[in-house]
């Protein structure tokens, strides 16, 4: 099962640790959920998910101020009791002195952010989605080609890097070559990233490894890019029938998601770096609602209907 360490936690969310003295280097969480627990705080424990990151705002802090310190005890003890990764304070709120020595003796980490609770809340739900999303390795590259992330898969060798360096020079942005890690964030979205190991560089036979974002500068790399199309690059066969009008979709499937997949025949003189921007334009128009096949059909058909009526009066 995918986690995250409460280190990277607090380094990309910029909390700030209030129990320095408890070591959180090896506590980690695994699902993206959030939990506010304020029912908790009143007594209610069913269906009380401890595994959660806890948030505390200011509905359950102006609660918790309203408590006597016997009836702060024994609610702070029947909550820290669980075993809480950790409580997140928000709206730079600070524990009031029962609740942190209870924390500290329960050795549940308390950190704080200046952030409201709905703000926090939505960034850290939407950062840990991507964070834990079921992830799978695929060979290809992955280029943001005018908004639209275009993944260029196909044999090795077939020209996919040279492709994706002509699609730099023109302006475009490198997100990954060789290996793209896609995540399933939701049912509609695929998100495509680069190994550490291998962010912003590219391999080019016969030259060798490229540092994209050392010789185009920081605006020709990016870090994550929707997959939105799939251009599948492959040899050239007289004898195999490609499509030519386009007038309904292909799709290739990645961990159960279906993404719009078009396969490109290769041959001498086409240029694939022209192509793949025309597709990514195409793409954003019928997503916008036009579609040039359909416009095409339509006018052939009227063009018909036209004819015959000119048959019929003759």
């Amino acid at each position: 099962m995918a986690s995250v360490s409460l280190n990277k936690i607090v380094e990309k969310m910029k909390l700030e640790n209030l129990t320095p003295e408890i070591d959180v280097t090896n506590i980690r969480i695994n699902q993206p959920d959030v939990n506010r627990p304020a029912l908790q705080l009143a007594g209610y424990f069913e269906h009380f998910d401890a595994t959660r990151l806890q948030i505390i705002g200011f509905v359950e802090y102006t609660y918790m101020e309203g408590l006597t310190d016997e009836q702060r005890k024994e609610s702070y003890e029947n909550l820290l009791s669980y075993e809480i990764p950790c409580i997140v304070f928000s709206r730079d709120l600070r524990p009031d002195p029962i609740f942190l020595e209870t924390a500290i003796r329960h050795n549940i980490p308390l950190l704080a952010t200046k952030k409201s609770t709905s703000a926090f809340m939505a960034e850290i739900i939407r950062w840990l989605n991507v964070k834990l999303a079921p992830c799978i390795s695929v060979h290809g590259v992955l280029v943001d080609v005018y908004g639209e992330g275009v993944l260029i898969t196909g044999e090795s060798g077939i020209g996919k890097s040279e492709a994706a360096l002509e699609l730099i020079k023109r302006g475009h942005r490198l997100v990954t070559d060789d290996v793209v890690e896609l995540r399933k964030v939701s049912d509609d979205t695929l998100i495509g990233s680069a190994p550490d190991i291998t962010k912003h560089f590219i391999e080019l036979r016969g030259i060798g490894i490229v540092d994209v974002k050392a010789l185009y500068g920081a605006s020709s790399v990016k870090d994550t890019q929707a997959i939105d199309l799939v251009i599948r690059l492959e040899d050239w066969d007289k004898d195999k029938e490609y499509d030519r009008l386009g007038l309904e979709e292909n799709y290739t499937e990645y961990l159960g998601n279906k993404v719009v997949c078009h396969n490109i025949p290769i041959r001498p003189g086409r240029n694939l770096a022209v192509i793949c921007e025309s597709a990514a334009v195409n793409h954003r128009q019928k997503k916008m609602g036009y579609n040039a096949a359909q416009e095409l059909y339509k006018r052939v058909q009227n063009s018909l209907a036209k004819r015959r009526e000119e048959e019929d009066e003759d």
